[in-house]
């Protein structure tokens, strides 16, 4: 193509310009243009197919592999993404969804995977923009900023490329009202200028309401149902509800008014079955066979369960990461 490009330039410089028909001269143009374009995306990234390929397959085979506990979120996420990416899809709105769960229960981990199956660079995509409740979002005084500030970069990036990603994570830690601007922006013909709002995905992500799906799904399992016969249909009106009512970002939010959350998806608590299998996959991930008297050790002094159920991990995975890395680290050196 380098080559191609070179050869097509040296014509035009040698030849004079009265050689050319009109229509041979624009053909010319609109192929050095066109060349241009197209090694300029292979060097920097741009919205296209080979920048944002979509691998949903692939993301299906990692959540299979690495995700444990929530059997909801995978026969949820997996055929909205395919749904949102399918060539023949006639959406008129974003694909919008709200994860909900404790601590150490997957939401942060699912939101990456989902970025790196969709996009090139993974999270470091230009084209995934992610904020964090207290960071970016900390005075409940300064609402109004956040929502122009949200407003502005919103339009400005499905502009730039109307496949883009947004995640809010701490969405429990922002204040009420942040995204009263945003539900405008995500709903359908949002846009009046011509901006495509269709194909972008928005991911909320809360701890809000997490209490309220472990003592529900307490109560499902006390009553002689199996943790895997669970249905989304059994938490998906209980999140809404709580989301709406319960502080946060999404309190009293117009986002759940207008109804444009399309998922409302609950992570379940972790049990000790599920913490073992997080351990494990910590251990493969430093390349050793998992050791089961460190296991063991962790589950015996680091692992919390609650006090209502005492069956649910209090903080799920979370810290699981460190406690492997403890436990090897004075092997490796």
């Amino acid at each position: 193509m380098k080559l191609l490009l070179a050869l097509s330039l040296s014509i035009l410089l040698i030849l004079p310009a009265e050689s050319f028909e009109p229509l041979t001269m624009t053909a010319i143009g609109v192929g050095l243009a066109g060349s241009a374009a197209y090694l300029r995306c292979k060097f920097t990234e741009c919205c296209d197919d080979r920048n944002i390929p979509g691998n949903i397959h692939a993301l299906q085979n990692s959540l299979q592999q690495t995700l444990f506990g929530q059997h909801i979120v995978m026969q949820h996420i997996v055929p909205a993404l395919k749904a949102h990416f399918s060539s023949h899809s006639t959406s008129r709105k974003p694909l919008v969804i709200s994860f909900h769960g404790q601590p150490g229960t997957g939401k942060n981990f699912v939101a990456d995977q989902i970025a790196e199956a969709l996009y090139l660079k993974g999270s470091k995509s230009g084209y995934v923009s992610k904020y964090l409740g207290q960071a970016d979002f900390p005075n409940e005084n300064d609402v109004a900023i956040y929502k122009a500030r949200i407003n502005r970069e919103v339009r400005r990036q499905l502009s730039d490329c109307p496949r883009s990603l947004f995640i809010f994570d701490e969405v429990d830690k922002m204040p009420s009202g942040v995204f009263d601007t945003l539900a405008s922006l995500v709903d359908y013909n949002a846009f009046a200028d011509g901006t495509d709002n269709t194909k972008a995905i928005f991911i909320f992500l809360s701890n809000t309401a997490g209490k309220h799906i472990a003592d529900h799904l307490g109560e499902l399992m006390n009553a002689g149902k199996m943790r895997e016969d669970t249905r989304l249909s059994d938490f998906e009106g209980l999140l809404q509800k709580a989301a709406y009512n319960l502080d946060g970002g999404l309190k009293k939010t117009a986002l759940i008014e207008a109804h444009v959350i399309d998922h409302f998806i609950p992570f379940l608590p972790m049990e000790q079955s599920h913490v073992v299998k997080c351990l494990e996959a910590e251990f493969w991930r430093w390349d050793r066979r998992p050791n089961q008297k460190v296991i063991e050790d962790i589950l015996k002094t680091s692992i919390v369960y609650d006090r209502t159920h005492l069956k649910f991990a209090i903080s799920g995975c979370k810290t699981l990461e460190k406690k492997v890395a403890m436990a090897i680290a004075p092997n490796t050196y």
